[in-house]
């Protein structure tokens, strides 16, 4: 619910994890591992181990103790300050010290998380691993970091060695699984639905001021729009879930995609304005500034939340931020966007206040295509790239053809 030269080598896009499995002997941490530095502690971060190693468990004693029960953990390093990108290799592992007898449930594990290029100059890392399923209790793990071993090609000279990296030890306590899934050092739980109910809120009373002094119907208006937000909430996760076949999640727990929410949103607007009688072209010019606000409100839920993630950088303007799994210093590709929201959005408010266009519906038409060729520009910054291959340059196109039409037709009105 994006491109430059400083953002480089993508750092965490990439990484692999071998599967957890049992073991039959306690874990113990590479020795011939050296501690480094100490990691500096980023601003969205509230709490930050001493050690390398996190264990980001929270426990819930009033939930029932049959649900399914996690580890989350999370490796801290700093990354090497210049050279090429490389990978590292983090090996969690962790043994049960104390908890209610559970029958055929892993009380041991051993896990490795993989990072295929970590970016150097990009400050420090957080990798965090869940380790699903597994006994309740109270736990040791340690973290270590495994080696890589690279064996150049014919013609090609060894690279540089790769930093020393520290391992951890800590105590844990494991949690409600879903969780532990969700929880990662700079994520805020709630921080998106919060958001984005606020941006609905702004949306839905600037709505309804510019409804009463163009003289539409706010209380009809105000209807329509709160059926076309809950509506929006299952679009988002209908097209996610029929963009995203190969993840296996129901409705209540898939991701949400905004062309979804755009479409149910629209689709019972223009349908909720031919049965009540509403103008369609005024409603659509009065409700596209408080959208296009809620939907710059929205971005700050996502940077908080962690999703629609940009690509890492060591430039000195990235901030640092996670993707639930990897946190590093990033591109703030949410707050781009949410700033471009929201200048588009003061420009059509203006333009509703101050300008009457011929055609009834065209500041909406124009808003929202700014909107989509803005979106378009920044989607290259982000981490995960597109999957289409001509998708974006002909959104581009189509959509900076709109912008160009609409404004010339309002320079002729």
């Amino acid at each position: 619910m994006t491109g430059t030269a400083t953002a480089a080598r993508a750092t965490t896009a990439t990484a692999s994890a071998s599967a957890v499995t049992v073991n039959s002997a306690p874990a113990v941490a590479d020795e011939t591992v050296q501690d480094t530095a100490p990691v500096r502690q980023p601003f969205l971060v509230h709490h930050k181990p001493a050690g390398a190693l996190q264990v980001t468990s929270w426990t819930c004693d009033d939930l029932p103790p049959d649900l399914p029960q996690g580890l989350g953990l999370t490796y801290w390093f700093n990354t090497a300050p210049a050279g090429e990108s490389y990978p590292v290799s983090v090996r969690f592992s962790g043994r049960r010290t104390e908890g209610p007898e559970a029958p055929g449930v892993p009380d041991t594990f051993d896990v490795v998380q993989t990072l295929e290029q970590v970016l150097p100059g990009s400050g420090p890392v957080a990798l965090t691993a869940r380790i699903p399923h597994v006994a309740a209790g109270d736990w040791r793990v340690i973290a270590a970091p495994v080696t890589p071993q690279v064996t150049p090609g014919a013609g090609q000279s060894p690279g540089p060695a790769t930093p020393v990296l520290p391992s951890g030890e800590a105590l844990g306590t494991t949690t409600f699984l879903r969780l532990a899934n969700e929880r990662a050092p700079g994520v805020r739980i709630g921080a998106w639905p919060a958001l984005v109910g606020l941006g609905a809120a702004v949306a839905l009373f600037l709505q309804a001021l510019l409804a009463t002094q163009r003289g539409l119907p706010a209380g009809r208006l105000l209807q329509i729009s709160l059926l076309a937000s809950l509506l929006g909430v299952a679009g988002a996760k209908l097209y996610y879930l029929l963009t995203h076949r190969g993840q296996r999640r129901g409705l209540l727990t898939a991701g949400m995609s905004l062309q979804g929410s755009m479409i149910a949103v629209f689709g019972v607007l223009l349908l909720g304005s031919w049965l009540t009688g509403v103008p369609v072209g005024s409603m659509l010019d009065v409700t596209a500034p408080g959208l296009l606000f809620g939907l710059a409100m929205g971005r700050w839920g996502c940077f908080f939340g962690g999703c629609c993630v940009g690509r890492p950088t060591a430039s000195g303007w990235g901030i640092w931020s996670s993707d639930r799994r990897v946190g590093v210093r990033r591109i703030p590709v949410q707050l781009m966007e949410s700033s471009w929201a929201a200048i588009v959005a003061a420009a059509i408010l203006i333009s509703v206040l101050t300008v009457r266009p011929a055609v009834d519906g065209l500041l909406f038409i124009v808003g929202f295509a700014a909107y989509t060729f803005g979106r378009q520009v920044l989607f290259p910054l982000r981490s995960v790239p597109r999957k289409t291959t001509h998708g974006r340059m002909v959104t581009l196109v189509v959509s900076g053809l709109t912008v160009a039409a609409a404004v010339a037709v309002l320079l002729m009105s």
